[in-house]
């Protein structure tokens, strides 16, 4: 399970060694002089996948058990694990990328650190086509909604209707939401919103105004729903998953609801450029493994009360029956190569004027 870089750096020796082997078999076979010793096939490497999704650690367990590749999963957030990839730029350490954000593959796309033009053979939902690059240099295997907005039923029976209502005196120091620079999904909420509202100036508005009525940030989920469950706020918005995954495991009193427009937030998975042909073969071989009924069967029962909360992007795969179906949902894709480039900007502007 463990790589070291020999291990890595061996992948094209290991290949040159095999293409060395068949050209001396065949050169035997010429001569007709049988080879003792039978051509070996291509040697498995080792695949390492960094990925933030509560179920990826069970979807490299299967596939490996699958195939017999030998698979690491590097779990973490996507802040430090994007940091990483980008500090890796002259030597990768990593094949493949799974976290929730397209925004953050289209930064890594237009730095060339993805495999373009390739995607695999799956039978896309008319959602996840507007999801998919030009390029294909990633692929989107499922959504959530960034934000949703989560509500106590015990402090609160009639929710918000419309975003806006979030800013009247009814809710004036009861809305609570996710720190951008910490959590990883709040940002295409706030970029979400701007694009709602019409740009990145309406956003700031929006958010100072939000501010100004008392709004409370966290840093993560788990601070955001305890204020939400003990009643130090009325109202989170916040992941539509971690929503759902409160309600089912810790408080039935919550609910979620989706106002209009919800952004949609795709689970996404990228493939290194840089590695060997080897690796990314493999690596190809993850993602149709990810769309096979068995991959996704992993992905829905990895994490049932967390990530894997999520809407597939297969036809005729449906989502857990706690999730509404996605047409009742009423959506917005952004264009990650508009808003994925002003990502520190905006959580800049946002940790100055907002969170201090």
């Amino acid at each position: 399970m463990v790589q070291s870089s020999l291990m890595r750096r061996g992948r094209a020796a290991a290949g040159l060694g095999v293409a060395a082997v068949s050209v001396i078999g065949m050169a035997a076979g010429t001569a007709g002089v049988a080879s003792a010793h039978p051509v070996a096939a291509a040697p498995k490497v080792p695949l390492t996948i960094y990925a933030a999704e509560g179920y990826d650690t069970a979807e490299g367990k299967a596939f490996q058990a699958a195939t017999g590749i030998p698979t690491k999963v590097d779990d973490d957030s996507t802040g430090p694990l994007t940091t990483k990839i980008e500090a890796e730029k002259n030597n990768p350490q990593w094949d493949v990328f799974w976290v929730d954000g397209d925004d953050v593959f289209a930064s890594l796309d237009q730095q060339g650190l993805l495999l373009k033009h390739w995607e695999p053979k799956v039978n896309y939902t008319s959602l996840a086509k507007q999801i998919v690059p030009k390029d294909h240099s990633y692929i989107p295997t499922g959504v959530t909604m960034a934000a949703a907005l989560v509500y106590n039923t015990k402090t609160l029976s009639t929710p918000p209707t419309t975003w806006s209502q979030l800013l009247s005196s009814k809710y004036k120091g009861e809305v609570g939401m996710n720190d951008p620079a910490v959590s990883g999904p709040t940002y295409p909420y706030i970029a979400g919103m701007s694009a709602h509202l019409g740009g990145v100036a309406q956003g700031e508005n929006f958010y100072s105004k939000l501010k100004a009525n008392g709004l409370h940030v966290y840093q993560t989920n788990d601070n955001t729903l305890q204020a939400l469950e003990t009643g130090t706020i009325k109202v989170a918005t916040i992941q539509s998953s971690a929503g759902i995954g409160a309600e089912l495991k810790s408080d039935p009193s919550l609910r979620v609801s989706y106002l209009k427009p919800e952004t949609v937030l795709p689970s996404v998975i990228g493939i290194d450029a840089k590695v060997s042909k080897t690796a990314q073969a493999e690596a190809k071989q993850f993602v149709n493994f990810v769309f096979s009924k068995q991959g996704q069967k992993v992905m829905q029962s990895g994490d049932p009360q967390g990530d894997s909360l999520f809407w597939p992007l297969v036809k005729g795969e449906k989502p857990l029956p706690a999730l509404p179906p996605i047409s009742k949902v009423p959506t917005q894709v952004l264009n990650a190569y508009a808003w994925g480039p002003r990502e520190n900007t905006i959580n800049t502007w946002f940790t100055e004027n907002i969170v201090q």
